[in-house]
């Protein structure tokens, strides 16, 4: 078995398909050029990187203009950071308009949504633990 073979049985899978999960040994990661995954099928129009380690991943996601995710929640909690963009968030019926430099918490088990405002796309950095996937279930809400 060569190295890289080595590399790959040790290396657990990643909760979510399609995530990058870091090998022993492996700790720098392009994540803008990661294999792109949606952040929500189903729910969400957000998409890209996303890097798995043992306790926690991260995504670098970009969410076009004027979409956004519906009503969802998780069992991990979750940091997102505005890069670029405004996104209307509602957290726990909580609605705010973030601007970039700003950041959201999501305590797990809360339902949440987002929106990229009409006018450009939001780009994020997000920040979950690996207690469950990258994904969500979408739930119903009053307004989606």
């Amino acid at each position: 078995m060569n190295e890289a073979e080595k590399s790959n049985a040790e290396t657990p899978q990643a909760l979510t398909p399609g995530v990058k999960r870091a090998a022993p040994g492996e700790y720098h990661f392009d994540i803008a050029h990661i294999n792109s995954v949606m952040g929500g099928p189903g729910y969400s129009t957000a998409f890209g990187g996303c890097v798995e380690g043992e306790r926690m991943m991260a995504a670098l996601m970009r969410m076009p203009a004027g979409t956004g995710a519906e009503s969802h929640s998780h069992p991990n909690e979750q940091w997102i950071y505005i890069l670029e963009g405004v996104m209307e968030s509602v957290v726990n019926g909580q609605r705010e308009l973030i601007k970039p430099g700003h950041v959201i918490y999501i305590p797990a088990g809360t339902i949440h949504y987002g929106r990229a405002l009409p006018g450009a796309d939001v780009v994020f950095f997000t920040v979950k633990d690996t207690s469950h996937g990258l994904h969500g279930v979408k739930t119903p809400s009053e307004k989606t």
